[in-house]
């Protein structure tokens, strides 16, 4: 067999540490022959690439990545279970490492750092600080934190250079480079600087790169503590799978590991237990806790027949539950690896940033020696040096790409780990971007505004036709459909004790109705639209069709070898659920539509209830995509809700394409929004959050930008002459440092985002 077209990897990747780091790697990757597509996520330190597999192999992917000055820790092997967690926890485990190699080099240079700054900065206040003794100190104490905590830049700088590239380990291996050599030279050879007017020592600078390096490692300490805060969604829900189980063979019981099960095992869960995965229940009667997989606050009742979903918790009884998926074959793994694909995804704002960032650390650069030349040029004497060389130095450590890097894959992977929480999961960034800017929403009706579980309500057969024989036929032909209507008409036959009989052969005309051979019998079952496109006269039960449409039950007409026998009837209850997402929508200043396959009384109805003003009926599946298309092209961003059967044109067709399903479905849902509850009660909630998360996005890229705008010129002395306001490296270094983190801790507020209920706006309690 020939290899698939194009295949995908996640790999994940360190040494990354700013937007310039992504940039480099993204372009290493696409520049690779056989490689489709390429992402790089700062936050999750991963690379989720497309690629041709008959051009070149996973190591050849991994390959790449190493060529461009980075590391691969692990390349997954055939086999590998996505959704296990693992990427969250090799990630968990590169940060600890991280985290503990930063504790240690920050304890040292904090430790020779404090009283490097308490000479460097004395200016004569400490007896002897300013003669030989004291300078020479100041070298050594510099020396050794250069040399030993801040040798981490170098390196990294270093690599970026061979490259030919630049980043922030650049900036700081530059600026305290300057800072050191020149304070060196100035120490070994004074009389190269010595004032001629005043015979003054030339200042030194050590105390620079030692405070700038701890700032820094401060920094990253703080990062690594924020950035495992930001998966902390999908590690809770790994966290639910158990990691053992009671199995039952025969009379036996006995503990095994969870990976040990298999399809057809039966295992105990007993009362506060989780379920260790999917099944069916065997015997026994509980009620299960689904919040954390479906959003869904109350326990749902289980009895014998009912499905499970592994990692929902066992409150009261004892079930016996038989094996359905284990692993990634889980809905919990499924959410899991969906979340983890997501929070690695970008969405479109991201490209502003990336942009910026691929040149930033060049355009510092260049900053910095334009400002070393103006500043010598004013005063070319030793003092003015002394300044050109601060000026130098701070413009480098100040200008950090790490925040422009981080501001928008922070806010994703928090947005879309709550989403998760509240039973919404978002697929990918693009998809809480667009979602964000919703401002029209189609709901299709059966299964989205109704339970969708609708029930026979009536049956008109024509004189000479006999009601039983004609409900018979009808359940007989709708068996080969597996649309909701169908299978109301095939319950409601059976309920009354007809005997069905399998159809010959049969059709389906989504949206239209059936058509079958039933024990040699044509048997037609649809609309109204349905007949007439086959030239069927159904006027004599027009009254009838529509007294019942009034009152909220869907008729469908009935033909027998050509001619009208008779009318059905089905009526689905508006899910409980409905009226309050309405109104939420109606307060966010949403469009709201129902779009519907249904009679037009029918709709209206249904509509009337919700309070909903705008309607189409008796549309086809088809044509559900065009009124979602006359809608885009009306200048809406249009959001489509439904069941995800019938209505996957008008889905693909909108903005944002949200399905309707439980958790234990979601392998199914190719949308862009899933809501894992079964009702649409989160469709405000997963507006809401993408408007939030948006929000956010945008903040942390206001001042990501405005921190350096703002910093950069007073980095540069470009105040000085105007108001003397100017900016040391020492409070550079702080102040890069503070940048990154504290868009994390900006995105770590959407952990707390409350959705609103009943039209009060959302908010992110922080």
């Amino acid at each position: 067999m020939s290899p698939p077209a194009t295949a995908h990897v996640d790999l994940p990747v360190d040494g990354m540490t700013c937007g310039a780091c992504v940039s480099r790697v993204e372009k290493a990757l696409l520049a690779t022959p056989g490689v489709r597509g390429a992402a790089v996520n700062l936050v999750t330190r991963r690379a989720s690439v497309t690629f041709a597999p008959d051009a070149i192999s996973v190591e050849g992917v991994a390959r790449a990545i190493e060529d461009a000055g980075y590391v691969v820790p692990s390349i997954p092997v055939a086999g590998d279970a996505r959704g296990s967690g693992e990427g969250v926890a090799g990630l968990d485990a590169r940060l600890d490492a991280e985290r503990a190699t930063l504790t240690r080099d920050l304890a040292v240079s904090v430790a020779f750092s404090v009283p490097l700054l308490v000479l460097g900065m004395s200016h004569g206040a400490i007896p002897g600080a300013d003669g030989a003794a004291g300078r020479a100190l100041q070298f050594v104490l510099a020396t050794l934190v250069v040399m030993g905590p801040g040798r981490r830049f170098f390196s990294l700088a270093w690599s970026a250079l061979r490259h030919r590239s630049a980043d922030m380990n650049t900036l700081v291996a530059m600026g305290n480079g300057a800072a050191w050599a020149y304070s060196t030279v100035a120490l070994l050879s004074p009389s190269w600087f010595v004032h001629a007017s005043h015979g003054a020592l030339p200042h030194l600078y050590f105390e620079v790169p030692g405070a700038t390096i701890s700032f820094v490692l401060l920094g990253k300490w703080l990062e690594t503590r924020a950035r495992k805060r930001l998966t902390d969604a999908v590690r809770g829900l790994v966290s639910l799978r158990p990691p053992v189980a009671l199995r039952v063979i025969g009379e036996v019981e006995a503990i095994v590991e969870t990976d040990r099960l298999a399809r057809g095992d039966l295992v105990r869960v007993r009362p506060g237990d989780r379920v260790p995965c999917d099944g069916e229940v065997v015997s026994g009667e509980s009620a299960l806790d689904e919040s954390m997989l479906s959003g869904e606050s109350l326990p749902v009742d289980k009895s014998p027949g009912s499905r499970v979903i592994g990692g929902t918790l066992n409150r009261h009884g004892m079930l016996l539950v038989r094996v359905g998926a284990t692993g990634s074959g889980t809905a919990l793994a499924r959410i899991v690896a969906a979340i983890e694909e997501a929070q690695g995804s970008k969405a479109p704002i991201a490209t502003i940033a990336d942009r910026v960032s691929g040149v930033f650390a060049l355009f510092v650069l260049a900053l910095a020696v334009v400002t070393f030349v103006v500043w010598l040029a004013a005063s070319p004497d030793s003092a003015g040096l002394s300044i050109a060389v601060e000026r130098f130095v701070a413009v480098l450590v100040v200008a950090c790409p790490c925040a422009l890097g981080l501001a928008t894959p922070a806010a994703v992977a928090v947005g879309t780990g709550r989403g998760a929480e509240l039973g919404v999961l978002v697929k990918g960034g693009a998809a809480l971007e667009a979602a964000s800017r919703v401002t029209s929403v189609m709901l299709d009706k059966t299964g989205t505004l109704t339970l969708g579980q609708p029930k026979l309500t009536a049956a008109v057969a024509v004189a000479g036709v006999d009601e039983a024989e004609l409900l018979r036929l009808v359940g007989s032909a709708e068996l080969g459909s597996e649309h909701p209507i169908a299978r109301a008409l095939v319950s409601g036959a059976r309920d009354r004790g007809l005997v069905l009989a399998s159809p010959l052969s049969f059709r389906a005309d989504p949206g239209g109705g059936v058509s079958a051979n039933v024990e040699g019998r044509e048997v037609r079952v649809g609309t109204a639209r349905y007949l007439a496109a086959a030239k069927i006269d159904f006027s004599s039960l027009s009254v009838q069709a529509d007294e019942l449409a009034a009152r909220g039950e869907s008729p469908s007409f009935v033909v027998v070898d050509g001619a009208l026998a008779g009318l059905v009837a089905v009526a689905d209850s508006v899910a409980p659920e409905a009226a309050g997402a309405i109104r939420r929508l109606l307060a966010m200043g949403l469009k709201v539509a129902v779009v519907s396959g249904d009679r037009e009384a029918v709709v209206r109805s249904i509509s009337g209830t919700l309070g909903i003003a705008a309607f189409h009926a008796e549309i086809r599946p088809e044509d559900k995509a065009r009124l979602v298309q006359a809608e885009r092209a009306d200048g809406h961003v249009v959001a489509m809700v439904g069941d995800g059967i019938n209505d996957a044109p008008a889905l693909a067709a909108a903005d944002v394409g949200v399905t309707v399903a439980r958790a234990a479905d979601i392998a199914a849902a190719a949308s862009d929004v899933a809501l894992l509850g079964g009702t649409i009660a989160a469709l405000p909630t997963a507006l809401e959050l993408a408007r939030a998360t948006l929000r956010t996005i945008r903040q942390n890229l206001f001042w990501a930008f405005v921190y350096n705008v703002v910093g950069l010129p007073l980095a540069a002395g470009a105040l000085v002459p105007l108001t003397g306001w100017q900016l040391s490296p020492v409070f550079a270094s702080a102040a890069m440092s503070l940048s990154s983190v504290s868009v994390l801790l900006n995105s770590l507020r959407l952990r707390r985002f409350v959705p609103s209920e009943r039209g009060v706006p959302p908010r992110a309690r922080g």
